[in-house]
């Protein structure tokens, strides 16, 4: 047993989950997924969707390319979330090009991500670790971008987008019709995007 093995026996428990699955153990394959089947739910897919919904279909979808691209796995010492995030980094990539218009991120967001971790995927850490970074850089990217935004946009998202009310309960709190709502949240949105992009677009120009 490798000094990693012993100082981390849960790693090599997943290790040899992994063996198995790999020779076609479906029992072993869904021990993984269920393990890390609330984080990829909890820490990627619902930050980055911004609906239950979503997210819970994206994680439907993740588990079954999971199982169909296992074989393509192979293990590192990081342990196999990485390479399980990344997955689930292309789901919702590909749910967000589908329906761009109530989207906290934008899809270029997620696949300069995905570029990212591709490249060292090891560079966030264990699982746990990864799970905490993600939630924290999701929620302290879209509260900053919020807290820039015209009171009014920021409530509107707030309700519809992020607590997943009906149309017509938040256009009520808001005092308006709902094709008034509509129009809201529509703008509400494009300045969310916009204040998301910031960031980037002040480092590049500080850059220069």
């Amino acid at each position: 047993m490798t000094a990693v093995a012993a100082a981390r026996p849960d790693l090599e428990a997943e290790r040899l989950l992994c063996e198995r699955a790999a020779q076609g153990d479906r029992l072993a394959l869904g021990q993984l997924l269920r393990k890390y089947g609330p984080a990829l739910y909890r820490a990627v897919l619902l930050p980055r969707l911004g609906s239950d919904a979503a997210a819970q279909d994206a994680l439907a979808e993740t588990y079954a390319r999971v199982i169909e691209r296992f074989y393509q796995f192979q293990w590192q010492s990081c342990g196999i979330y990485p390479w399980l995030r990344v997955i689930a980094l292309r789901i919702a990539l590909d749910m967000l090009r589908a329906r761009r218009r109530e989207a906290l991120f934008e899809p270029e967001d997620l696949q300069r991500e995905i570029d990212a971790a591709e490249t060292d995927l090891t560079a966030r850490g264990e699982a746990e670790l990864c799970e905490k970074r993600d939630l924290a850089d999701a929620r302290a990217r879209v509260e900053d971008a919020l807290g820039r935004l015209n009171p009014r946009y920021a409530e509107a998202i707030r309700l519809r987008v992020l607590d997943e009310r009906p149309r017509d309960e938040v256009a009520l709190a808001l005092g308006v019709s709902v094709a008034t709502f509509d129009v809201v949240l529509h703008r509400a949105m494009t300045a969310l995007k916009k204040a998301l992009a910031a960031p980037r677009a002040e480092r590049k120009e500080g850059a220069r």
